[in-house]
């Protein structure tokens, strides 16, 4: 007779070196204690994260498949086989929620396909917190990743995303990589109009936190370095 087949969990993480039971509930705890087969980004930034949550959990019992923008669909598969062993699965992403802006949402999907029960879990994500802190549209918005490096072609997705707000009354999220993040606000404050309103929410849960809204006529007022800092922008027209 075949076990019962084991979960799938997915095991949000901190957003920085903030101490995880500062932000994360005791059940991701309990998940952790129990769970030693991951599907991760990184296995050295996921083994951390799993010591500094559960000290005294053997590394040396832990297995790891990794996943990221390089892997195929067909690997997916074979990484929840322990689920058919009736080992529990957990997924970790490097920063926040796994499936959210991540990779980790593939092997959901395949879950879903081979009738494998997805548990998720309760964590910081850094979206849902920067349009918490933001004032704007709850009920109306849009994660758009990452814009184009191109100045020319940047500018023009902005134009767009701020036409799309004022027309839809839709927030429009977007990140960049930190060490562009100044390059960004420059490009945001020469391109939108005087009135939009703009959210950055940078450093989310870490004691270095900054959140602020105001247009980006008033933006161009403020001193901020966000270089190397994880930033969400936000717009609304």
């Amino acid at each position: 007779m075949l076990p019962p087949k084991g979960n799938l969990y997915l095991i949000p993480c901190t957003l920085g070196e903030t101490p995880p039971l500062e932000v994360l509930p005791l059940l991701v705890k309990k998940a952790v204690e129990h769970i030693d087969h991951y599907i991760v980004e990184h296995e050295k930034s996921a083994r951390h994260f799993i010591k500094s949550i559960v000290p005294r959990k053997s590394q040396p019992d832990l297995h790891f498949q990794l996943i990221n923008k390089f892997t195929h669909e067909t690997e997916i598969p074979e990484m929840l086989a322990p689920c058919f062993e009736g080992f529990d699965v957990g997924v970790i992403s490097d920063a926040g929620c796994p499936g959210i802006a991540d990779p980790g949402a593939a092997v959901v999907q395949q879950a879903h396909m081979k009738g494998i029960k997805v548990v998720p879990l309760v964590g910081p994500s850094s979206i849902l917190m920067a349009m918490m802190a933001s004032g704007f549209n709850g009920q109306n918005f849009a994660f758009n990743g990452y814009l184009p490096i191109d100045k020319r072609e940047r500018k023009t997705e902005i134009k767009r995303l701020e036409r799309l707000s004022k027309e839809q009354e839709q927030s429009q999220l977007f990140i960049e990589t930190p060490y562009r993040n100044n390059q960004m606000m420059e490009s945001l404050l020469n391109t939108l109009h005087k009135d939009t309103q703009l959210c950055i929410a940078c450093d989310i849960t870490l004691p270095s936190e900054y959140i602020k809204t105001t247009s980006a006529e008033e933006w161009k007022k403020i001193k901020v370095d966000l270089n190397k800092r994880p930033t969400l922008f936000i717009i609304q027209k």
